[in-house]
């Protein structure tokens, strides 16, 4: 397995906010368009791709559609394409760059802001921005004054913005369940500051579980669902400061706290592990080394997460969509078996981490 993608959120058959294959707003008017865009990014053709979608423009298309029906929709193909491993990480790269890029080609469209402003942000540590963009930008399309702050902001930093500008809501992005708990603190500290909170991404999960469940104000599955519900009217008042325990009084038992903070040991003990156990290891390349712990550092970050919301679903469909992802590259599921063994033989403390890495084993068991 590879890093993971930007297009990690673009899941078959999930929706995150602002990345959907299809869409019942557009339909054949806009896949034409999308067609031609993809041809456009899978050559790494940035100047083609701005000439698509003036063309689409220029066609008739609406500024909306031309950004979530064909620019979004491209974009989740990316990530499709890249988990079928018909796209290296550095394409995927290029081809997210240049529809970032390609989305300004709107904003001669964008009509005067006049509904309020709201701030549009990607948690700490959630370096997938494109989809917090299609949020920001379809907010602007609706007549929104919009502050995008992009990937990857600093609680402190984000709350210091809200205090300085008074937005009606924040909008709070995240497409790796792994920074749920990033999630967490930022949906308590802007509500802390008076301001709700809507939050959308496959983090959230694809029906808005863990929104519900960290106290989010709101949470919207895709991007016009987002503008609809600001455009309803005003997010209901969030409630006062609270303590992480009041959302989730499982914490108590230090679980994940412990886990958390032995990520690194888990990681490098549990590598060593292998290597003793499995002598074709020490036969490894550097690459593959590198891989392999990659592979677990990635499954030592799920179970911690599953642990911060105690859900077993969260892991595994995070170890099924793993073994995908590997078979896709021509790598049995089953290799993850002796990593999850490892890991529950070093957590043998820890009554909730285990029957997590159980009810892993079972899901993947389960794939044959």
């Amino acid at each position: 397995m590879t890093t993971l993608p930007t297009g990690l959120q673009d899941e078959p058959n999930r929706h995150s906010v602002g990345a959907r294959l299809a869409s019942p707003h557009g339909g054949t008017k806009t896949a034409r368009w999308a067609h031609e865009l993809w041809s456009a990014v899978r050559a790494g053709d940035e100047y083609t791709a701005v000439d698509v979608v003036t063309g689409a423009l220029h066609a008739g298309l609406e500024p909306e559609a031309v950004l979530l029906d064909v620019i979004g929709a491209v974009q989740h193909r990316v990530g499709l394409e890249w988990a079928a491993n018909r796209m290296s990480v550095a394409e995927e790269h290029v081809a997210t760059a240049i529809n970032d890029r390609v989305i300004a080609t709107l904003s001669p469209h964008r009509p005067a802001a006049g509904r309020g402003r709201v701030t549009v942000a990607c948690v700490d540590q959630e370096w997938h921005s494109l989809p917090a963009r299609l949020v920001a930008e379809t907010l602007r399309l609706r007549g929104w004054e919009v502050d995008y702050l992009g990937a990857q902001v600093p609680t402190a930093h984000l709350v210091g913005h809200v205090h300085r500008t008074a937005p009606a809501a924040v909008c709070l992005s995240s497409s790796l369940p792994t920074r749920l708990p990033m999630a967490h603190t930022a949906i308590t500290a802007c509500q802390a500051a008076g301001t709700p909170v809507m939050v959308g991404g496959l983090a959230f999960g694809v029906d808005g579980r863990y929104a519900r469940l960290l106290g989010a104000d709101a949470w919207a599955p895709e991007a016009r669902a987002a503008a609809d519900e600001l455009a309803a009217g005003p997010l209901p008042q969030p409630p006062g400061a609270r303590q992480t325990t009041d959302d989730l009084p499982h914490l108590a038992d230090q679980e994940y706290t412990m886990v958390a903070q032995s990520c690194t040991r888990l990681v490098r003990d549990t590598f060593q592990l292998l290597e003793q156990g499995f002598p074709a290891m020490r036969d490894y390349g550097d690459e593959q080394r590198e891989r392999t712990a990659e592979d677990l550092a990635h499954i030592v970050d799920f179970l911690a997460a599953a642990l911060y919301v105690d859900s077993a679903a969260l892991f595994t469909d995070f170890l099924a969509w793993t073994a995908e992802v590997l078979t896709a590259r021509g790598v049995p599921a089953r290799s993850l078996a002796p990593g999850l063994d490892l890991l529950e033989e070093q957590l043998r403390d820890f009554p909730r981490a285990r029957g997590l890495i159980h009810a892993g084993r079972a899901a993947l068991g389960s794939r044959g």
